[in-house]
């Protein structure tokens, strides 16, 4: 559950700290005071899109924090720990966003994504905001609904999966068919240059050795004269370099009899003098070993020459015939593959069951789901004054499977007895729409795992005795769940377990939000000007404090 939201300079707010606790929470004030500014803050620390005139005037940067209490929820845990991102206690969000509308998010401390910050938020927080009965109307929402409240969207995601799986093998097997002439000669093409290139049997490392052959081949003649010239430089005659090193170091150790200090010099002489001899024999055995083979040369210059031949014509370099051999392999394994009709049509066939197999496991537990959904929601329209009024979850089959299965989900309506069932969209008026898309609500909500619900401003459009059959509703979750609601209706007000006052404080340059835990004296205050406006009399205040003891004595 939510423990606390930390607000620093967002919208009308400068800094803001709330704490919450079980059951429900009612936020209430003045319009523009900032009530729903606190539920767009929380939503932006669950993953929502930031925009820069949401910055508070003049500042720099703005951060919202809150710290979850999140004991005993095993899904967050198991998600935290995949993304190595538990820290074994409370979870801690943070997000900081800047003028030029940046931002970065942090879970216990660590780096994230705003999707990781998205993904942990479903599991955290369910947020139903003052429009969302808006969307009631459309066939995908109303889907979306019924396979929540059975328990159906994991499985609802695997049919679009599966579907598109199917599908795909149908596109390949098709291809295939259409293509086959095509792919016939494609694969003839490979085949041939396949059988080339195997034929040559050329490696990387014979290129390179060809190469440094030829080389050595070529220009074996001049080798030959360099390395006779430095053998005669090195060890030939009496002005050659050893016989000099010779004499030198033979001086430098008669000299050293008389001065030991040239004794490390004579041996410096000396070993040059055997390194010397050493580079003269080693010249001479190359020069012994270098062959003037014009046979060979030709040998070599011809293999260089077939391996040049075919990797112009593949064109690739010389040394990258292996690569396009291989490759050329994998591009024919997989034509085979695509080639092969009877296979691609045994794929597709598996993979439509598969498909089946899931699809109607989903229908059987949207049928179920339908009807339970259908006889709970309408049992709550008679409790918001619609009695009389129905509503049926129509499974219609699909002419063709899609992603979505195989059936469309409609929501039909009836909000009197006498009143013939129609889609949803098309019978209830405004308010009607809004108290049917509180009861949905309030019904997925009483199955979901999610452990915080917060409830923007969905009681709009309605009053009296149906708002205090809402707010016993939202009491009723607070009992199993924690449950926050801005309203602006004292008899939903009235019902919660807590009440937090938001009021706006500062002159018109610098007008910020705070907020306030009512004590009961301050609920009946607050209730009285909800209930009267401005002017609150004794007569409004003794009505909003019978309003506050009614509730309590249920």
């Amino acid at each position: 559950m939510l423990r606390l939201l930390s607000i620093r300079n967002f919208a009308v707010i400068e800094t803001l700290e709330v704490e919450f606790d079980k059951g429900f929470t009612v936020l209430t004030g003045e319009t523009g005071a900032g009530k729903s500014i606190l539920l767009d803050a929380l939503s932006l620390l669950l993953g929502d899109r930031f925009e820069p005139r949401q910055l508070r005037p003049g500042a720099d940067r703005a951060e919202i924090a809150a710290e979850f209490d999140i004991g005993d929820l095993v899904p967050v845990h198991e998600w935290l720990a995949q993304n190595e991102l538990d820290n074994g206690g409370a979870l801690l969000l943070r997000r900081v966003l800047d003028a030029q509308g940046k931002s970065r998010a942090y879970v216990n401390g660590s780096p994230a994504t705003l999707a990781q910050l998205e993904t942990l938020g479903e599991r955290l927080i369910d947020l139903h905001g003052q429009h969302a009965h808006q969307s009631l109307g459309r066939s995908e929402t109303q889907r979306t609904l019924l396979d929540a409240y059975g328990g159906s969207a994991m499985l609802a995601r695997e049919v679009g999966a599966a579907w598109r799986a199917w599908r795909e093998a149908r596109a390949l097997r098709e291809n295939a068919t259409r293509n086959a002439a095509a792919t016939v000669r494609e694969r003839e093409a490979l085949v041939r240059g396949l059988a080339e290139i195997t034929a040559l049997g050329a490696t990387a490392a014979e290129w390179d050795a060809l190469s440094q052959a030829q080389s050595r081949l070529a220009n074996a003649a001049t080798l030959l004269e360099t390395a006779a010239a430095g053998e005669a430089e090195l060890a030939d005659g009496d002005a050659a370099i050893t016989s000099r090193l010779a004499t030198m170091a033979t001086r430098l150790a008669a000299a050293a009899a008389h001065d030991k200090s040239l004794e490390k010099t004579a041996a410096l002489i000396d070993e040059a003098r055997i390194r010397v001899d050493e580079a003269s024999r080693s010249l001479r055995g190359y020069r012994e070993r270098l062959d003037l083979d014009p046979v060979e040369l030709a040998r070599v210059e011809a293999r260089l020459s077939a391996i040049h031949d075919v990797a112009r014509k593949h064109r690739v370099r010389p040394e990258e015939l292996p690569v396009l051999l291989e490759d050329t392999q994998a591009k024919l394994t997989a034509l085979s593959e695509q080639a092969d009709v009877d296979a691609l049509i045994r794929a597709e066939s598996n993979l439509q069951r598969a498909f089946g197999a899931l699809a109607d496991e989903l229908t059987a537990k949207r049928k179920v789901a339908a009807a339970h959904l259908g006889n709970r929601v309408s049992a709550m329209m008679k409790k918001l004054a619609m009695s009389g009024g129905r509503i049926e979850i129509a499974l219609k089959p699909l002419d063709e499977p899609a992603s979505s299965g195989r059936e469309n989900v409609e929501i039909l309506v009836a909000t009197h007895p006498k009143q013939p069932l129609a889609p949803l969209a098309r019978v209830a008026s405004g308010g009607e729409l809004s108290r049917l898309g509180l009861a949905i609500q309030v019904a997925l909500a009483e199955v979901a795992d999610v452990p915080t619900l917060v409830f923007d401003e969905v009681d709009t459009g309605i009053g009296g005795a149906v708002a205090a059959t809402v707010g016993r509703m939202l009491q009723q979750l607070g009992s199993r769940r924690q449950v926050l609601c801005v309203t602006h209706l004292p008899q939903v007000a009235a019902c919660a377990d807590h009440h937090d006052l938001v009021a706006k404080h500062g002159k018109t340059a610098g007008v910020a939000a705070k907020l306030v835990r009512l004590d009961t004296a301050a609920r009946v205050e607050e209730l009285a000007r909800m209930l009267g406006g401005r002017e609150i009399t004794a007569k409004t205040r003794a009505h909003a404090k019978e309003l506050l003891e009614q509730q309590r004595a249920r």
